[in-house]
């Protein structure tokens, strides 16, 4: 059965023209290695639909994309406000979606900018760039090929409020997809290896991209604005911290510190943000 707050927590953001809820069936498009696909989910138990080239590819990345390929066997919630939300909602399961280059190009998108900034930036990028989905839905894109953005200028990321320097990283990266797609198939350990290498991938990067792609348990947002914050305040009642502070707390954690962080932020136990949030930046000041 399709759990839709397991699908939530692939972190697609509004209004994502490659993923969405419409009706019952929660639908999502990308490219595979056979080309691309789309995959439609019920969540009555009905088998999952696919179309395209990449049909079966994707269709064999539906265990993933429900979460049946996490293992949360193991987790102990240690502090008391964690095994309270475990009681009322359960261990939260991660999903992956296996696609490492769109994850990466996210959140390459997704570096030094706001959320609204990044989730903009990427709805253009499809629109620009990417091709109607295969299958019923017309509402539904596939984001671009990696060659299609290896091919780019810089310049042709300027009117999506793209710098060159995040322009330039995804360009070098998607030179290199064949090996980032393999990250799939190794250990999470490898993978951060693999895409550390990557010139302009830093921590807080490769994290996302392991999140959301390969459903890495242990991976850990080092280096955002408003998340250390959180997990201080909830797991130690204190009102700033910082990377260190955050990784001191979630260390008993260790192998699912991710998992820590997904029943902070959806249990309702997160803070309300105080900060002001981060400014709009044009990438004609830059």
């Amino acid at each position: 059965m399709v759990d839709p707050s397991t699908l939530a927590r692939l972190r697609f953001g509004r209004n994502d023209p490659c993923a969405r809820f419409d009706g019952d069936r929660f639908w999502y498009a990308t490219v595979t290695a056979a080309g691309p696909a789309t995959v439609a989910l019920a969540p009555d138990g009905a088998p999952a639909e696919a179309w395209g080239p990449g049909a079966a590819e994707l269709l064999a990345r539906v265990p993933g994309l429900v979460g049946e390929l996490d293992d949360p066997s193991g987790f102990v919630p240690h502090h008391g406000v964690l095994a309270t939300a475990v009681r009322r909602r359960g261990v939260p399961r991660l999903a992956r979606t296996g696609s490492v280059v769109d994850a990466l190009v996210q959140a390459v998108l997704g570096q030094k900018v706001t959320t609204v900034q990044a989730e903009r930036s990427w709805r253009g990028l499809v629109g620009r760039h990417g091709s109607p989905a295969p299958g019923p839905n017309p509402s539904l894109r596939v984001p671009p090929t990696a060659a299609a953005l290896g091919s780019l200028s810089y310049v042709a990321f300027h009117p999506l409020e793209v710098e060159r320097r995040r322009a330039e990283v995804i360009i070098g990266a998607t030179r290199r997809a064949e090996r980032l797609e393999a990250l799939a198939a190794v250990t999470p350990t490898e993978a951060e290896r693999v895409l550390r290498s990557l010139p302009g991938v830093g921590p807080w990067t490769s994290a996302s991209v392991r999140l959301t792609a390969l459903g890495d348990a242990d991976a850990v947002l080092v280096g955002d604005l408003h998340l250390p914050g959180v997990v201080c305040s909830v797991l130690a009642g204190e009102e700033a911290g910082g990377d260190e502070r955050m990784l001191e707390l979630l260390e008993p954690y260790r192998g699912h510190r991710a998992r820590v962080v997904r029943l902070i932020m959806e249990g309702g136990l997160a803070p309300a943000r105080r900060a002001p949030r981060a400014r709009i930046r044009s990438i004609a000041r830059w």
